[in-house]
């Protein structure tokens, strides 16, 4: 008897395990990254280049996974840019200014630059680095940004493997290899007023004849962007690579919730670019920068009155449910149309604040009659409860014990049942149910943070927080 019953726990154990597996893949299965914008407006298309084949991959955020995948004939669209968000202007080989925008690294001490150990000797893989400070990117504050051996900076929340697609700030997005020479560094210096990194004497993977590049990226605590070229050996229109993008500008973009077609009551997050700005690569020489400055936007209201009279900033909405202003394109996009703030966006303060006019107080005061005689006799008088002196009842507390009994005894089995059947699988291997279960078994099923591909094409991967550490960076392995 106690045999079958072990029997018994070993094949449901089981099947809860092979049936909650399929629940996890399918669950994983149910997200999917897209960088495209169906938004009202002007827009052009423009076709990333991208590596010929599909990636899928997951990490989990936020106790749920994000499954990534990237067709082949990946289409971006994009809404021009109007200069809505950042207005920009660039700088010769000429220009004094070329010459106060550069930050020099080499002039600041030893302990104010970091050389990133694991990015100067790696390609295509990226690492977190955490600010001193606030930094405003269309309007959101952010302490934390990943910068990739690529060349460009990566400012979403949620990493996954295209983080060229978008959410970036690219000085020169290209397929650098860091990890080619010894002179080759990333590095970078945080004052508590400006962040900057550096790629310095970087050679683009097998074409590293064509020489160094070091060129770097400045942020602002203001939000001020500046792009700075030292060395650029070749033109930019011919750095064009069938294995990663080339790009230089900005781009931000939102996740929205939408219903799956594979999985009905399953909701696929979907990441649409909502803005990207491109500059003239043209102008990208030796010596040459580019500054960007952030114009005003909806989020920096903090009131009603503010978001609906500043002139600084057009088309913005007041939330009252969220306290927040917006013009419902930025990365709260989601929120915004959970809370149904559309809909409140086109109401007025007064309709959140609403002001009576001069009287209106004393006719309700008025109006509002106290509390009368009669009213106060229909109020119920205060009860009160004799004590009890009888003897107490002891029926009560022996069902208790009997129900307390009853679960402890129940416990007590489970527990032994549980000891007997581990018991068993570890004395008897061979025997199917065990064998079954150490078939089935596996570590797969929670996602990596760290994401993997074939040839590693147009794919970074993350530096692992359960990496070696050393001299205070974190070490994992090399992506290819």
């Amino acid at each position: 008897m106690g045999l079958c019953a072990v029997l018994l726990i070993c094949l449901s154990q089981a099947e809860l395990g092979r049936v909650w597996a399929q629940q996890h893949e399918d669950a994983l299965s149910g997200t999917t990254l897209q960088t495209s914008e169906d938004l009202s407006g002007l827009h052009r298309t423009r076709r990333d280049q991208q590596t010929p084949h599909r990636h899928r991959e997951a990490r989990n955020t936020e106790g749920g996974g994000l499954d990534i995948s990237t067709l082949p004939d990946n289409m971006t669209r994009i809404v021009e840019d109007t200069q809505q968000y950042y207005t920009w202007k660039s700088f010769g080989p000429t220009d004094r200014r070329t010459k106060d925008l550069w930050i020099d690294l080499n002039t600041l001490h030893k302990s104010q630059v970091q050389i990133h150990g694991i990015l100067s000797n790696a390609h295509r893989q990226a690492a977190r680095v955490a600010l001193s400070f606030d930094f405003p990117f269309y309007g959101h504050h952010l302490r934390q940004i990943i910068v990739a051996t690529g060349g460009f900076i990566f400012m979403g929340e949620i990493t996954h493997r295209m983080l060229t697609a978008t959410q970036y700030i690219a000085p020169l997005m290209a397929n650098f290899d860091p990890s080619f020479s010894k002179n080759s560094t990333v590095r970078y210096s945080d004052n508590g007023n400006l962040f900057v990194v550096q790629w310095d004497k970087v050679h683009l993977k097998d074409r590293e004849a064509e020489g160094p590049f070091t060129f770097q990226a400045v942020l602002h605590r203001n939000g001020t962007i500046v792009f700075n070229y030292r060395d650029i050996p070749i033109p930019v229109e011919k750095m064009n690579s069938t294995e990663h993008p080339v790009k230089v500008g900005l781009s931000d973009a939102f996740m929205a919730l939408l219903p799956s077609s594979q999985l009905p009551d399953a909701n696929r997050r979907t990441i649409y670019e909502y803005h990207r700005v491109e500059i003239d690569i043209t102008k990208i020489v030796s010596r040459s920068a580019f500054d960007f400055t952030p114009l005003p936007t909806c989020l920096q209201h903090t009131s009603c009155d503010l978001c609906l009279t500043s002139n600084l900033t057009t088309g913005c909405g007041w939330c009252n449910t969220l306290q927040r202003c917006s013009d419902g394109i930025d990365r709260h996009r989601q929120e915004w149309l959970d809370y149904n703030c559309p809909e409140e966006a086109k109401g007025k303060c007064e309709d959140y604040n609403p002001v009576l006019p001069e009287g209106s107080m004393s006719s309700f005061n008025q109006s509002s009659p106290g509390p009368t005689p009669s009213s106060a006799v229909i109020e119920d008088p205060p009860v009160t409860k004799d004590i009890q002196t009888g003897p107490p009842n002891h029926k009560g507390k022996t069902g208790n014990l009997a129900i307390i009994a009853g679960v402890v005894a129940a416990l007590v089995l489970l527990v032994v049942l549980t000891l007997l059947a581990v018991y068993y699988i570890n004395t008897h291997p061979t025997v199917a149910p065990p064998f079954y279960l150490m078939q089935r078994r596996t570590n797969n099923y929670w996602p990596s943070m760290k994401f993997r591909n074939q040839g590693c094409h147009s794919s970074y991967a993350e530096v692992e927080l359960g990496g070696h550490e050393k001299d205070g960076f974190i070490e994992a392995e090399q992506c290819c």
